[in-house]
């Protein structure tokens, strides 16, 4: 582990897995019929009836955040760097053991991976889990993963990418997760006042608000739509297709971006969401930022492949949203209630997290089936 940030809480394994938490009546006990937390949302002009979704605590000073690596190794220094960054923001920094690990094209083997993620997500001293990066590999690990806990007193998810699969695996269950940028290095003071704002207690979202020196929010079909924000990485949402974590996204607003990816390709991969039916009845469409690759020579610009999938559907989509695999780098509650605006190139957020403290009582296993 790199040294330079001084010294940081190294987790060791976490408790046992009977430790988990026990539910209040403001909660939901996994167990409860689901209709219990049933209401009717209106997006895109329609109404299904879909799980209100349960709102992760917020954060506050002082916070504990487990920082792991659920897919691709770290370069040198990230583990310093996001501990630093945990410091900044007024969080108390836990390191969990395979962070430093590398193992092929991942960060350490997936029994590695996955020990540290569930362990993070059981200890109940933890406010939140922090990917420190993306890269490839939280597939090979999700289907193992047990987010019983994330069901009774929800603790925010945070991080981007790769890890777009847990935040779809937090959809399915109704839990709000947080797309937003990992811990280091890229985070602008534009950046942290967005995080703040959505992923803290205290925090007031609004409208994604892009900076002057990034390309401006655009209109690609006018028209404005209400729904929950589904989506994330868009080569992720296609390697969903098929699965059982592949979110329903009628009346969704969905968001989507990607890095280092010429138009065929984004082509390819909105084309497998359409023939999956992932389009069909989606509400409004959100695209970030798309970067494309160094020898891309500009004559297929991916502008004109979103515009086409947009006008096709003939729904709200904005394009260039300030999310994705930028330095300017939004964040966005994944299952959160949010207002697209096309006509005016905005995407607004509501407030998706809980001020209710946590719940330290142990519950065992049994209760939770």
């Amino acid at each position: 582990m790199d040294s330079a940030a001084g010294p940081a809480h190294v987790a060791t394994k976490g408790p046992p897995r009977a430790t988990l938490l026990t539910p209040t009546d403001d909660l939901i006990e996994p167990s409860d019929d689901l209709a219990r937390r049933t209401r009717l949302y209106d997006a895109g002009g329609t109404r299904a009836s879909v799980p209100a979704p349960l709102q992760p605590r917020g954060l506050v000073p002082g916070a504990r955040v487990a920082l792991v690596a659920p897919a691709g190794p770290l370069p040198p220094g990230r583990i310093d760097e996001s501990v630093e960054r945990c410091r900044a923001l007024g969080l108390e920094a836990v390191v969990y053991p395979s962070a430093p690990a590398s193992h092929r094209f991942l960060a350490g083997t997936d029994a590695q991976r996955l020990e540290d993620v569930q362990d993070a997500f059981d200890d109940p001293e933890n406010d939140a889990v922090w990917a420190l990066r993306g890269g490839y590999g939280t597939q090979r690990i999700v289907d193992r993963l047990d987010l019983a806990r994330q069901l009774v007193d929800p603790i925010p998810f945070i991080g981007f990418s790769d890890n777009t699969a847990l935040h779809a695996r937090h959809a399915m269950m109704g839990v709000i997760s947080f797309h937003g940028p990992h811990a280091a290095p890229d985070f602008p003071p534009e950046t942290e006042r967005g995080f703040r704002s959505v992923v803290f207690a205290d925090g007031v979202p609004g409208a994604l608000k892009a900076r002057p020196q990034d390309p401006q929010p655009r209109c690609l079909v006018a028209g404005r739509a209400e729904g929950r924000l589904l989506g994330g990485n868009l080569a992720m949402m296609a390697s969903l297709c098929g699965t059982r974590d592949m979110p329903d996204t009628t009346g969704a607003i969905l968001f989507l971006e990607d890095v280092g990816e010429p138009a065929y390709r984004i082509d390819r991969m909105l084309l497998q969401l359409q023939r999956a039916d992932a389009l069909a009845a989606v509400g409004g469409l959100a695209f970030g930022r798309f970067t494309t690759p160094a020898d891309d020579d500009g004559s297929h610009p991916v502008g004109d492949v979103l515009t086409e999938y947009a006008e096709a559907l003939g729904i709200p989509a904005v394009a260039d949203l300030p999310f994705g695999h930028v330095e300017h780098n939004s964040t966005l509650p994944v299952g959160g209630w949010a207002r697209l605006d096309a006509s005016a190139s905005t995407l607004t957020l509501t407030k998706c997290v809980r001020t209710a403290p946590k719940i330290t009582q142990d519950l065992d296993e049994d209760s939770l089936t």
